[in-house]
């Protein structure tokens, strides 16, 4: 891995008060672990949260956007995606403040970076049989409008661990309808961008509970195949 290369981890947080110390710890004991091999910075975006989340993340002086409404993941995000391009980083991971992501796959993601992939996707399912559910039936059926719209079998396309590197952060923050969806993995394969998944592993949430319940995460899916179907088609 090249030494020279600037990460930066974005971790979006909202109202994430029970599980954000125990995310940022396992951050830092990584970073402390690789400190040598490469320059990995973090940095958490509070998105309004209405609970203790950003007095927790002050507290631990931790690098912190601070933003005092709620935008939703896309405007959190952008904004952190705004900020790695400012401060000139190689790498920006999406990172999630619910414990569900683990650090040491970092590494192997920027290996692969490193090989001119634009955009790396933290996938559970490259060499993992994907399981039966109506949860799963939705990744699916995200997989296959992707396959129909590109050509690229993508297998985690509803993935939150994705790799951006220079040449994505910049073409993501010169484009202000993107957002860290699988619409937005479409998009890029469509402009040409290189984009591979490596296969990780993920932890159930650590502490809090998910907005998306079965059936926001039903409504979620159908609308996201139908943007990939019917819209994105129209996108410049």
């Amino acid at each position: 891995m090249n030494t020279n290369k600037k990460i930066l981890l974005i971790i979006p947080a909202y109202n994430e008060e029970e599980s954000i110390a125990q995310t940022i710890e396992s951050v830092q004991n990584f970073r402390e672990k690789y400190y040598d091999e490469y320059t990995l910075n973090y940095i958490v975006v509070n998105d309004g949260s209405k609970d203790k989340t950003s007095e927790i993340v002050r507290s631990l002086e931790v690098g912190l956007i601070d933003l005092k409404t709620n935008l939703g993941l896309t405007g959190g995000f952008m904004a952190g995606m705004k900020y790695a391009k400012r401060k000139g980083y190689d790498y920006a991971i999406q990172f999630d403040a619910d414990g569900q992501h683990i650090p040491e796959f970092i590494p192997g993601m920027v290996d692969v970076g490193e090989m001119g992939t634009n955009v790396v996707i933290g996938s559970r399912f490259v060499t993992q049989k994907r399981p039966t559910s109506l949860r799963m039936l939705g990744n699916i059926m995200i997989s296959i409008a992707i396959k129909m719209t590109t050509g690229k079998n993508i297998q985690d396309p509803t993935s939150g661990m994705r790799l951006f590197d220079k040449k994505a952060i910049e073409f993501y923050t010169n484009n202000p309808n993107m957002t860290p969806e699988p619409e937005t993995i479409s998009y890029f394969i469509k402009k040409k961008f290189v984009v591979k998944e490596v296969q990780v592993e993920m932890q159930d949430r650590t502490a809090g509970e998910s907005y998306l319940n079965l059936s926001r995460s039903i409504q979620y899916m159908v609308r996201v195949v139908i943007s990939i179907l019917i819209f994105q088609p129209f996108r410049k």
